[in-house]
């Protein structure tokens, strides 16, 4: 019982990255109809700018920092430069071709994923780096299934979770990106600038994933590829929630979290080496059984 206990609490931890990731994804979804397959290159790029803002700021060589203020000030300027790196990415970048065919995004979309893989390795070498947390390695509580470091991950989630709804319930902007993305046409007619909350939406997005690249580079380690599978979990989320409900995209994320544990511990066959492939089936799965997700919307056009 203690080992399943350990598993859930354990598959929460990392789940609330991948849901961090699929809320990310529906985001930029929401805004231009499309999954961006490089989201885990930028949350990936933001991380190796935290680690660099460290080094500057005296981090240790054993990944910890001299000092939690310095930590923090790290933080939040990442997520203040990724908000600002994504907002111009869409307006420079995404802007122009809005009416291109579909497969020039998809064109677009891997060449992000190449240049930020392509430009990490090229500035920071692929040799893994240690990233340092301001929650500690230690159990939670003596004797306890969590580590400190696993419910920081939770906590800050959550924290990030809840700011964004209220944003997007009680904001003007948060209700005219809504309003953009639900009905363009009309949030024109009513003088919402449109292409500005679609960059807002990317900025969003990008600063939501550069947290989930700071809260899981400690386990994972820091290195150009580091966030290729936490994005396909990601989307797994994003897939098994609903690409048009950024609630289900959340719940998904963390469900996939779970699963991919439980499977890896009590599934033989799956142990450590197939959880990826879980993720994979999953997204497959459910498309095939219910192609708008658990929580999505189905789309119905008038012809």
């Amino acid at each position: 019982m203690d080992l399943f206990v350990a598993q859930v609490l354990a598959g929460i931890a990392t789940g609330a990255i991948y849901a961090c990731v699929a809320l990310a994804v529906v985001m930029i979804y929401q805004a231009i109809h499309h999954l961006n397959f490089g989201q885990g290159e930028m949350a990936m790029f933001s991380t190796y700018i935290a680690w660099q803002l460290m080094q500057w700021f005296g981090a240790e060589s054993g990944g910890t920092l001299l000092s939690l203020p310095l930590y923090i000030l790290a933080f939040v300027l990442t997520v203040a430069i990724s908000i600002a790196g994504g907002f111009l990415v869409e307006r420079t970048v995404f802007a122009p071709i809005r009416n291109a065919p579909v497969l020039s995004h998809v064109a677009v979309f891997v060449a992000l994923f190449l240049i930020f893989n392509s430009l990490a390795g090229e500035i920071w070498q692929h040799t893994i780096k240690p990233f340092p947390t301001p929650f500690g390695n230690g159990p939670l509580t003596e004797g306890g299934l969590v580590s400190r470091h696993d419910a920081g991950m939770v906590a800050v989630t959550l924290v990030v979770l809840l700011a964004l709804a209220l944003f997007f319930q009680f904001t003007r902007a948060g209700l005219a990106m809504r309003a953009s993305a639900a009905n363009p046409v009309s949030a024109r007619l009513v003088g919402i600038r449109v292409g500005m909350m679609t960059a807002l939406g990317w900025g969003m997005a990008s600063g939501v994933g550069a947290i989930a690249g700071m809260l899981i580079a400690h386990k994972v380690f820091l290195e150009p590829n580091m966030m290729l599978s936490i994005l396909l979990y990601g989307f797994a989320g994003a897939v098994l929630g609903g690409l048009t409900s950024p609630g289900g995209a959340v719940l998904g994320g963390f469900l996939v979290g779970i699963v991919e544990n439980l499977a890896g511990t009590y599934i033989p066959v799956v142990g450590a080496e197939l959880k990826l492939p879980i993720a994979l089936a999953l997204i497959v799965v459910v498309l095939v059984v219910k192609p708008t997700g658990l929580f999505g919307q189905r789309l119905v056009q008038r012809v």
